[in-house]
């Protein structure tokens, strides 16, 4: 199944948080499972990394390389498809970066990983 990861989903992934849901740390812990990562998320940990909210045991670059390659995530490059679905969204939500990943969980058909029942609002399918 692929799957598609919230940001905070995976920041809790790599803190161990107990945040984290059950259902969603089997999910990703499942080998089978095609785990994405956008690259907006990874903007966005950039963002919060530079204002010293979030913070990590190496340099970012080599922190981020480091847990995409040990827990098999693949990068969810952002495509003029998935700008194009922003265009026509609602805004029940209006974190950008959010709506972004609601727009790649449409685009592509994939469920998100995430708590944000904001999300509930759109015609995706969220799981946690």
């Amino acid at each position: 199944m692929r799957l598609l990861l919230d940001t905070h989903t995976l920041i809790w992934f790599f803190a161990g948080d107990s945040q984290l849901s059950s259902i969603a740390r089997i999910l990703i812990e499942d080998e089978d499972n095609n785990k994405l990562v956008s690259v907006a998320s990874i903007w966005e940990m950039a963002i919060k990394n530079s204002k010293g909210s979030l913070t990590f045991d190496l340099p970012f670059q080599a922190y981020i390389d480091q847990k995409l390659s040990l827990e098999d995530f693949n990068l969810l490059n952002i495509d003029l498809d998935h700008l194009n679905a922003i265009v026509t969204m609602p805004f029940h939500h209006k974190d950008p970066f959010d709506r972004l990943l609601i727009a790649q969980a449409m685009v592509e058909r994939i469920p998100i990983l995430s708590k944000d029942s904001a999300f509930d609002a759109y015609s995706i399918n969220r799981i946690w």
